[in-house]
């Protein structure tokens, strides 16, 4: 990026067309289950807890025990790539970063194979768990605190560094709204992508999503393997 002015400081987990890549298939994953699994979105749980507060004020307990499921989900996904992250590492063979894409591609093939006859749930926590995995594994780009699964802090962070380029004249404030203001619409494409894909190929359609993030583990398991295999000690920031 024009603003990261020593990119070396970086492991290639951290580089922003990594995050962008990842940014893309947050999008996809929110079209995917919205389309063709059930109407919701798997890959935050903000929706869920509302919901849950909303079902325990209206005394609606098999709602709440229905939320609890997702929401468990995403806590384990959490819980699974803290740990494994480290378990990972002292085996110095390959990232933690590397082997969540492969699982990633992983989970996407089977979700393809799913009948669309078969209940949503299954599909949906699937989504919350690998979403959970990605969003607690990526957490920068080049050097920028980012999610790649929702795009809220990308909303507030162009409006922040608009506010901040209008007031203090600065290009490199515009440089950074400009990087969210990418981010945001890498997860609209992707959205749009899966829509259309599912739409078209039913619950099939998620198996498209296996080269963005087949491009994205090849270029991970090549600096594993390559270019940063002296730096498997190095923690990405933000961990």
């Amino acid at each position: 990026m024009p603003f990261s002015k020593k990119t070396a400081e970086f492991l290639e987990c951290e580089r922003w067309w990594i995050l962008a890549i990842l940014m893309y298939i947050g999008g996809f994953f929110g079209g995917y289950t919205y389309t063709c699994r059930g109407g919701i979105f798997c890959n935050a749980q903000t929706a869920n807890f509302v919901l849950l507060a909303m079902s325990i004020g209206n005394g609606d307990w098999a709602m709440v025990k229905y939320l609890i499921i997702p929401i468990t989900a995403y806590f384990l996904g959490a819980v699974v790539s803290e740990w494994l992250a480290g378990s990972i590492k002292r085996f110095k063979l390959i990232r933690w970063d590397t082997l969540l894409i492969l699982i990633e591609m992983i989970v996407v093939m089977v979700l393809g194979f799913i009948p669309d006859t078969a209940p949503f749930q299954i599909s949906q926590v699937a989504v919350n768990f690998i979403c959970s995995m990605q969003y607690n594994t990526f957490r920068q780009a080049d050097g920028i605190p980012m999610a790649t699964t929702f795009c809220t802090n990308h909303i507030r962070q162009v409006g922040v560094f608009f506010t901040k380029g209008i007031r203090h004249s600065e290009s490199d404030h515009f440089k950074r709204m400009f990087f969210h203001v990418g981010m945001l619409a890498l997860f609209v494409l992707g959205g749009v992508t899966s829509t259309m894909l599912c739409n078209h190929f039913s619950g099939k359609g998620v198996w498209f999503a296996v080269l963005p993030l087949g491009i994205a583990f090849i270029d991970l398991l090549h600096a594993d393997l390559k270019t940063e295999k002296d730096m498997m000690d190095k923690k990405p920031r933000g961990h």
